[in-house]
């Protein structure tokens, strides 16, 4: 796959990103996590660096960064509260990725442009109440009906719901076929009558992270809303889309990895104990070189993961051991990252706490650790 975005304008978007990063968005995480809101502020100046389209073609007004770019991008903002590179997820990945790979030209400039200048924003509707781990047994229906489809159903914590113009609804078009070829990809706009959303998630963590239910009470839709136009497809679209997407999970993952170590490293060296610096405590050390050493592991494994994207426009296997392995990597690291803290570290005023409950939603969303595992072991006994 071609690059969009040459490594020397790259870097210029990559440095003005780390300096927002670091002057804008950590001195507001606090903020965020006591309003469990995003200041609009902030949202406008994401929206003028163009946060928004970093993976939307320039074509459709968006940047067009790379797999590869565009992990170094997300290890960035795993190093601030996850809830500002959630707000943009689901435009630069999952709301919109589908899109990108199979829509028609005129759903492309339909939609494409407002959502790479963050007039617009996607969501992603494939869980269920009753469907998550198998989506391929959801149970949202979208019955043909003339020229249209009428959609019904519920679609559980979505991600952006709240602020979202468009949906992605993954629907079943065919009753009397299991499984995957019985499930379409529908654009649905927020406005279309029937469609409502649901109060707001109460969650463990992620706060400034907007999840609701999204409810389809015959849902009237043109059959032109089918991305690409074509029925049937929608499941393997969506695989498709998660495929790139469990890149930027692992690389979001270890970019946390980075800032819980480098939390770790400055409070060890401040806090003393038996007149000393508990950084000179051997135990103390034990757990800061096993969290370098995985947080380097989990570095390499998205680079060289990314690299077989960009290379063939899929790397399904080498994804799933990617955000295994760093999702579990972080887990692992922000535990210790309050144990170093000792009783500090369960205190909100310090960054760790807010981690330890984020990092915790890695494990789950975008495929299960469990499911990657199972991913992983069907392909390497397969052969490929």
């Amino acid at each position: 796959m071609t690059d969009w975005v040459d490594d020397d304008t790259f870097a210029h978007l990559k440095d003005a990103i780390q300096r927002f990063v670091t002057e804008r968005l950590i001195p507001n995480e606090m903020k965020v996590e006591i309003d469990d809101e995003i200041p609009e502020a902030i949202v406008q100046e994401m929206r003028e660096l163009g946060l928004f389209g970093l993976t939307i073609p320039p074509a459709y007004g968006g940047i067009g960064i790379n797999a590869r770019q565009e992990a170094q991008i997300a290890m960035i903002f795993g190093h601030t509260a996850l809830a500002f590179r959630s707000l943009l997820a689901t435009n630069i990945g999952i709301g919109a990725r589908g899109l990108i790979f199979e829509g028609t030209d005129e759903q492309k400039q339909t939609y494409l442009p407002a959502l790479a200048s963050g007039e617009l924003i996607s969501a992603f509707a494939l869980t269920e109440p009753d469907t998550g781990s198998d989506p391929a047994n959801l149970t949202t229906r979208a019955e043909r009906d003339g020229d249209d489809y009428v959609i019904s159903g519920t679609k559980r914590y979505i991600t952006n719901a709240e602020r979202a113009g468009l949906f992605t609804v993954m629907a079943r078009t065919e009753f009397d076929k299991p499984g995957a070829d019985a499930i379409s990809a529908f654009l649905v706009p927020r406005d279309t009558p029937g469609l409502s959303i649901g109060k707001k998630d109460r969650k463990m963590g992620q706060r400034g992270t907007t999840t609701s239910d999204v409810m389809f009470d015959n849902v009237r839709v043109p059959a032109s809303a089918i991305i690409g136009l074509q029925p049937g497809r929608g499941f393997r679209l969506a695989m498709r889309v998660l495929d790139r997407g469990r890149i930027h999970i692992a690389a979001l993952a270890t970019g946390m990895c980075d800032r819980l170590i480098s939390e770790m490293i400055g409070y060890a060296k401040e806090r003393k104990q038996f007149g000393k610096p508990i950084a000179n405590y051997q135990l103390i050390q034990a757990m800061i070189a096993d969290s370098y050493t995985e947080y380097r592991a989990a570095r390499a494994l998205v680079q060289e993961t990314a690299e077989i994207y960009d290379a063939s426009g899929a790397a399904r296997t080498e994804a799933s051991a990617a955000k295994y392995f760093a999702t579990e990597a972080v887990g692992r690291i922000a535990d210790r990252a309050v144990q170093v803290h000792g009783g500090a570290g369960y205190m909100s005023e310090y960054a760790v706490e807010r981690f330890y409950r984020d990092v915790r939603l890695l494990r789950i969303y975008e495929g299960t650790s469990q499911i990657q595992q199972l991913l992983i072991a069907r392909q390497v006994l397969k052969g490929d």
